[in-house]
């Protein structure tokens, strides 16, 4: 698929010679590591279909004629435990993995048109209930959609994968399940049908995902989709658990998470961090989002129209563009509440000026964006119509608030003064100094006295 097609699981092949005769599943995978070409796929196919079967005759139909040289040397091995073994590997989960190895072929060699044949008539094995085929037809799910994909014709087979999900759900294939509500909602989303997607995913079995794989690219979905409704919070949460639990492998997959939660982050009124734009790997592709947010930021609108035509581009792939046209509101709001900061009073024309309203009546576009802004609470101003002037209302509110600000000021300043050290130990040596003094002045009266007696 796309972006997050790079988070697909990758099993290693083992390559371990032994000396006993290897059971039927390594077997399979040690073919499945070494099968490249055409020629070797070919001989797989002898090996494993008898070779006058209907599946061997069409999936042979989808490969090249191997050279003779080439299929003799693969033949060699096989030839002669065809016709002994052929009814044990007539098996239908043999079938399936043969469907999917020439499928995987054909995509490796860029031909989609076979690919989609291949697939189509791979998915049409998967009318047997066996929960021993389930593994490796969720595998074929996906290369299924994605050979439609590749082609640009999803729409084709949404009516396919809606009857597998629920024959799926009918028999208690969970993993068929999952992959299937996967590759729904990616269709959905694709033809940007997010009512669709959502109707879909509300009256599914409860999502319960057997990889983490699976479970990002829900959670990423699902986020695209609350941001639609304009649910930032909860789009917000579940952009960024995808982007947290992404395999780290997965860059584009990530990278595409974080735009979302960008978008969303400044549509709910924050500004991202800093660090969130120059995570490794990542700085270069987010470029373009940190100037938008830099935009949104200072509420500069020119700046901010700028932004979005020299990435219309990017904004577009990533189906974000619709999301940045609501931002305009917020640059505005933005702009308009660091003017009233500034100003006690402005005049009207003064504030499209500031804005840079570019229209052709700019201050009655000023006068309705202020009287917005008044009524939905962001600035504490009012209007003075008659003049045309913004003039700024220091109200109880505002008086209680700068109050608040500086008694927490002072509070802060006391709380970080410094004291000299051992100045109580300075005060008890100060006390004992004055008894000291005062005992020796007795002592010499009590002397003087006791001389005069003498006397």
């Amino acid at each position: 698929m796309s972006e997050d097609v790079e988070m697909k699981d990758q099993a290693t092949p083992s390559h371990s010679v032994s000396s006993l005769p290897p059971s039927t599943l390594h077997h399979l995978k040690e073919i499945a590591s070494i099968i490249e070409t055409a020629p070797v796929l070919s001989s797989f196919l002898d090996y494993v279909l008898a070779p006058a079967s209907e599946p061997h005759a069409k999936l042979s139909s989808y490969l090249p004629n191997p050279r003779e040289g080439d299929q003799e040397m693969e033949l060699d091995t096989a030839t002669s435990s065809v016709q002994t073994s052929a009814a044990k590997h007539l098996l239908p989960e043999l079938e399936i993995y043969c469907y999917l190895l020439v499928l995987l072929f054909l995509i490796d060699q860029k031909q989609y048109d076979m690919a989609k044949a291949c697939s189509s008539a791979g998915i049409r094995l998967k009318g047997m209930n066996r929960r021993t085929v389930d593994v490796i037809a969720s595998r074929l799910y996906f290369y299924y959609s994605y050979s439609y994909e590749l082609t640009g014709d999803l729409a084709e087979i949404q009516g396919n994968l809606l009857a597998l999900h629920r024959i799926a759900t009918l028999r208690h294939d969970e993993l068929g399940q999952e992959t299937l509500l996967i590759l729904l909602l990616r269709n959905y989303l694709h033809y940007n049908l997010y009512y669709q997607a959502e109707k879909l995913r509300s009256k599914a079995p409860r999502f319960e995902a057997h990889s983490n794989q699976q479970f990002c690219r829900y959670l990423f979905y699902l986020g695209k989709i609350r941001t639609i409704q304009l649910e930032y919070t909860d789009a917000k949460e579940s952009l960024q658990q995808a982007a947290r639990k992404a395999p780290s492998a997965a860059r584009s997959f990530r990278i595409l998470c974080n735009k979302w939660a960008v978008i969303v982050r400044l549509l709910l009124g924050e500004i991202p961090e800093r660090t969130v734009f120059m995570q490794r790997g990542m700085d270069k592709a987010l470029r373009p989002y940190f100037e938008l947010t830099n935009a949104v930021r200072i509420g500069d609108l020119e700046l901010f129209r700028n932004v979005a035509e020299k990435f219309d581009k990017t904004f577009s792939r990533d189906q974000t563009h619709n999301l940045i046209v609501r931002l305009r509101h917020n640059v505005i709001r933005t702009g308009l509440r660091n003017i009233s900061i500034s100003y006690s009073r402005i005049s009207l024309a003064d504030v499209a000026k500031k804005l840079r309203l570019n229209s052709a009546s700019p201050v009655a576009d000023a006068e309705s964006i202020v009287a917005k802004a008044i009524r939905d609470g962001a600035i504490d101003a009012s209007l003075d119509h008659a003049n045309g002037w913004m003039v700024e209302t220091i109200g109880t509110l505002a008086f209680n608030s700068r109050i608040a600000f500086c008694l927490n000021m002072h509070n802060e300043a006391v709380r970080a003064l410094r004291f000299p050290p051992n100045t109580h130990k300075e005060k008890e040596s100060a006390e004992k100094r004055r008894e000291r003094h005062q005992q020796e002045q007795e002592l010499a009266k009590h002397i003087a006295e006791e001389d005069d007696d003498d006397f």
